[in-house]
């Protein structure tokens, strides 16, 4: 999807996302978003997108069938009996 589009900033320095980019991106009332430059651009992303993007990248590093829950309790309860 190649969306475009011209703004102005406001005296604010508000700009309004069109509802077309809002929807492609999956930005809903209430959410929380990310703004980063990157190459002299501005990137607006959802705090949940981001979030999904860690854990892809997390989940291509764990062997299925490991849960990263179970293993970090259980190094938590060694540490409290080193203690």
């Amino acid at each position: 999807m190649n969306l475009e589009t011209r703004l102005r900033v406001n005296e604010n320095g508000r700009v309004v996302i069109p509802a077309s980019f809002r929807k492609a991106l999956g930005i809903n009332v209430g959410d929380e978003i990310v703004l980063r430059i990157e190459d002299d651009e501005l990137r607006i992303t959802t705090l949940k997108h981001r979030i999904e993007r860690a854990q892809r990248l997390v989940r291509q590093h764990v062997k299925p069938g490991t849960s990263l829950v179970d293993e970090l309790i259980a190094e938590r309860r060694e540490a409290a009996r080193n203690e």
